[in-house]
């Protein structure tokens, strides 16, 4: 019996609460979370990234997608939480669940602090038609949370031009600009990634993302920054106060935004958490739109492209001395998934300018890497044997900007199936790296250039083939990516511009067996405009050898071929005046050209 579950429902039961919502979320309602808002992972035993729990007096239920599916089957077991594969046949969709089970003249609860706006008054008017109400002031899992962590309060630093290429004030006052085109006279902006991009501040708030536990609220004279003022040294205080900040205590945006009255305030509904929207007095007009510095922060100016071309530089250098050491040392020396993935980041951290990494790192063996971000514990630890298929997962943060690198190895003989599957994905990665498409595609238009290699076969992967990445910033950023078709809390809808980077990562993923995936960074540019407009491509940012050793070229077309080749030859001459001797003859041979019919 899951004792913190019992509690929960003894709490519910003494506060009138009929459901109980518990999402995976931070006042931010950002991706990752630090751990004072791990209220679901606490909850369910769940450890996963993304996923909605919701508890009833009977029946407790956790919804997550494809990417989870297998990773929670197993660390549900026992917890009194039964799975619900989000967009399988059969499963519900958690607002059908919820309007099923919820009485006449229930309630349901939940913490509107992390609750989008969008979403609350959504669960707001379902109840209405339920005769039901919501009760949004109520962190109960908090409250059974003996030994919750305390709410993080690192120190924040300015990160300069050199690096950022524009400064706070131009952002601004493009910001302010926009908003006069909105007709919006306040502006409400709560993603950490948005603000701290805004004010060219970086901190260390949420892990692996450089982000300030903040909010903002900008008129067209003031900008108020809502912040843990001990997290502020004298130099930066004097910095934000140069740049016209005011700051002002980091819980009181709540009684702050009530002294608006009849403004028309601009904010994403969507990603404002729904007790804040409700403290806005009703007679001011609400503005729900992107946040307008989502599209600008995605459209990488030319200091920041070329500081991210010097980042994966180095990131590549690391990559490829491990891949190296792996090489060379299995069967020879004891490797587990978690001992090869510490000795990654301590490669990363010798390059200069590292700060650590992007996100936790999926290192994954065998049968682990079919559950596609699986995360290595001391209980699931593999030892890694001299066969089979090794994936890795992994990005670092660095001064120059945000690196994600997949990269699948074989340790020794592998099957035909694993051969297969490794080549499909691939070519899948290079033939996405390589289109040429007219201005105004998104990736919906593009993404069936990756599938097309594993739709002509019947099969498929169960996750995006791309998402944007910030700049020192936040690994999954809006509003680009790679995907077949939409999904409701996916934001990826705009069009591809000059600078804006994006990951290539197809994936193949067979339960109890294997999987592959592969993954290069990136950045849109401009190629020819003639009399049928403007037509883009891109340009990879990463450079890591990919493994010839698991490749079937006969399954390969010659373009295959020639793209690959033309990869590794820059991958050798970029990334080789930076090895040892003996790893640099290593990188010659595992960047060999390879002809059809090998």
């Amino acid at each position: 019996m899951n004792e913190n579950l019992r509690k929960l429902r003894g709490l519910m039961a003494e506060r009138g609460i009929d459901v109980y919502l518990i999402p995976t979320a931070d006042f931010h309602l950002s991706e990752y979370v630090d751990g004072y808002f791990k209220c679901r992972r606490f909850l369910t035993g769940f450890t996963g990234s993304a996923g909605t729990a919701l508890v009833t007096a009977k029946q407790a239920c956790l919804w997550t997608d494809g990417r989870y599916f297998v990773q929670a089957a197993k660390e549900l077991e026992g917890s009194g939480f039964d799975l619900m594969k989000m967009g399988e046949e059969g499963v519900p969709e958690l607002e059908a669940y919820l309007a099923d089970v919820m009485p006449e003249g229930g309630v349901l609860g939940f913490d509107g602090r992390v609750v989008s706006s969008r979403m609350g008054q959504k669960l707001k008017e379902m109840m209405e038609e339920k005769k039901a109400s919501v009760s949004y002031g109520l962190d109960l899992v908090g409250e059974i949370w003996a030994d919750r962590p305390a709410l993080s309060a690192e120190p924040v630093w300015i990160l300069g031009e050199e690096y950022t290429g524009k400064p706070a004030s131009e952002k601004i006052a493009e910001l302010r600009r926009k908003m006069k085109e909105l007709k919006a006279t306040v502006h409400i902006l709560t993603s950490m990634d948005d603000i701290v991009w805004l004010l060219n501040i970086r901190g260390n708030d949420v892990p692996c993302n450089p982000v300030v536990l903040s909010y903002a609220v900008v008129t067209m004279d003031e900008l108020y920054l809502f912040i843990n003022e001990k997290t502020l040294s004298g130099e930066v205080r004097a910095y934000l106060t140069g740049i016209g900040v005011t700051v002002k205590p980091y819980n009181d945006i709540y009684e702050f935004v009530k002294t608006y009255r009849g403004e028309s305030v601009l904010l994403e509904l969507a990603k404002t958490n729904f007790a804040l929207v409700s403290n806005l007095d009703a007679g001011n007009r609400i503005i729900d739109k992107t946040n307008p510095t989502t599209l600008v922060k995605a459209v990488k100016n030319p200091t920041e492209v070329e500081n991210m071309r010097r980042a994966h530089r180095k990131d590549g250098v690391a990559m490829t001395k491990f891949i190296y050491w792996m090489k060379k040392n299995i069967g020879k020396i004891p490797m587990t998934e978690i001992s090869v993935s510490d000795y990654l980041e301590e490669l990363r951290r010798q390059q200069d300018g590292n700060l650590g990494l992007s996100f936790d790192t999926i290192s994954a063996y065998g049968p682990n890497a079919a559950m596609c971000h699986y995360s290595a514990t001391p209980e699931s630890n593999a030892v890694i044997e001299p066969r089979g298929l090794y994936l890795v997962d992994s990005g670092g943060q660095y001064y120059e900007g945000t690196t994600d690198i997949t990269r699948t190895i074989a340790m020794g003989p592998i099957t035909d199936e694993e051969r297969e599957h490794f080549t499909l994905v691939a070519m899948s990665m290079l033939r996405l790296g390589h289109v040429k498409f007219l201005y105004g595609s998104s990736g919906m238009t593009l993404d069936y250039v990756a599938r097309e290699p594993f739709w002509s076969r019947g099969l498929n992967f169960n996750h995006g083939t791309g998402h944007g990445v910030g700049y020192l910033l936040n690994v999954h950023e809006g509003p680009v990516g790679f995907r077949w078709k939409a999904v409701p809390e996916r934001t990826e809808w705009a069009a591809f511009e000059e600078g804006m980077v994006c990951s290539d990562e197809p994936g193949v993923y067979i339960e109890g067996s294997h999987g592959v995936r592969t993954e290069n960074l990136l950045v849109c540019r401009k190629a020819e405009k003639n009399e049928y407009g403007q037509f883009m491509e891109f340009e990879y940012l990463t450079y890591v050898p990919i493994d010839l050793d698991a490749l079937d070229v006969s399954l390969m077309e010659k373009r295959d071929v020639e793209y690959l080749n033309e990869y590794h030859r820059q991958v050798y001459e970029k990334i080789s005046p930076y090895l040892e001797e003996e790893e640099r003859a290593w990188l010659k041979e595992a960047t060999r050209e390879i002809h059809v019919g090998m």
